[in-house]
């Protein structure tokens, strides 16, 4: 047979130990001492413990009482943000984000929007994912994030919208002793299929996974994530179109260079893109602040032909 707890009992043992004695932690609750006394005793014959060595001239914790005492915190502190939790909800804010962020796009790009939405809502969590090509794309179609940031070129799909978050440049990069490194001529794309190129793996699981920026026949080396491709390339490891904003600090401290290109890589629209229907209103939130108020459905495929 389970014995109850009543959270009274929990509030009137927190109060006596924060205010000191009982007579103040009944003016804390705005009761009077007899009633924080009954309540006590009544927790204490619930239990068949003692709370408190009454020994002495002043009450004081028994061990059990101490426990009670520690474990009863935290479960008044669960109740007060389970019902903070729940009128969120009720109010449309929901208790988690999910946001995953395209590769293309450092994740420090966010920073000061998060920090923004945590002073606003601190007790609302964020929960920020790195993806890669398809894969940014099917977090979102796989209902595992809320909100893509950064997708270049999505497939057309119904139940998705969109709005244009920004342009990304690309800089052509090899380290300063890679053999293009020299180059003073415009490289051709039959010259730099002869150099490995360094490349992010697509992370989807499910779809089929893309590559960008290769040329047939081209050697690569594979990595897992924009940072070690720029690592890769400091090394020396090949070469790779990147970000701008993932290199502007090692071309500007001589880490990496940019050899001229015969064609060089067009700068690509990226979108935040969500799933139709109203969005919760953290979900709205980002929205407004990383892509301003119009949004649009994405095309069919029928539209995207025309």
């Amino acid at each position: 047979m389970t014995t109850p707890l009543r959270l009274e009992s929990l509030e009137a043992l927190d109060a006596i130990d924060r205010h000191g004695s009982f007579a103040a932690a009944a003016a804390a609750l705005y009761r009077v001492p007899s009633a924080i006394s009954y309540t006590i005793s009544q927790l204490e014959n619930d239990l068949g413990v003692a709370v408190f060595d009454r020994s002495g001239h002043r009450a004081v914790l028994t061990p059990a009482g101490r426990l009670l005492l520690d474990e009863g915190r935290r479960i008044l502190t669960a109740t007060r943000e389970l019902g903070a939790a729940a009128r969120r909800v009720a109010d449309n804010w929901e208790p988690e984000l999910r946001i995953a962020v395209d590769g293309l796009i450092p994740p420090t790009d966010l920073w000061p929007a998060i920090a923004a939405f945590g002073a606003e809502h601190p007790a609302i969590n964020v929960r920020l994912t790195e993806e890669v090509l398809g894969g940014t794309w099917e977090a979102l179609i796989d209902d595992r994030v809320d909100l893509a940031v950064g997708v270049a070129d999505p497939p057309a799909g119904a139940g998705v919208r969109r709005t244009a978050y920004a342009d990304v440049a690309f800089a052509f990069c090899c380290a300063p002793h890679h053999p293009l490194a020299e180059r003073t001529h415009a490289v051709s794309e039959d010259e730099l299929r002869s150099h490995r190129a360094v490349v992010v793996a697509d992370s989807a699981r499910r779809l089929s996974p893309r590559d960008a920026g290769l040329l047939d026949g081209q050697p690569r080396l594979t990595v897992a994530s924009m940072a070690s491709k720029v690592a890769a390339l400091e090394h020396g490891l090949g070469v790779g179109h990147v970000p701008r904003a993932w290199v502007a600090e090692a071309l500007a401290a001589g880490r990496l260079v940019e050899p001229p290109l015969d064609r060089p890589r067009e700068a690509a629209q990226t979108w935040l893109l969500w799933r139709s229907g109203a969005p919760g209103r953290a979900l709205a939130w980002f929205i407004r602040r990383l892509g301003g108020d119009r949004d649009q459905p994405m095309p069919r495929a029928s539209q995207m032909r025309s």
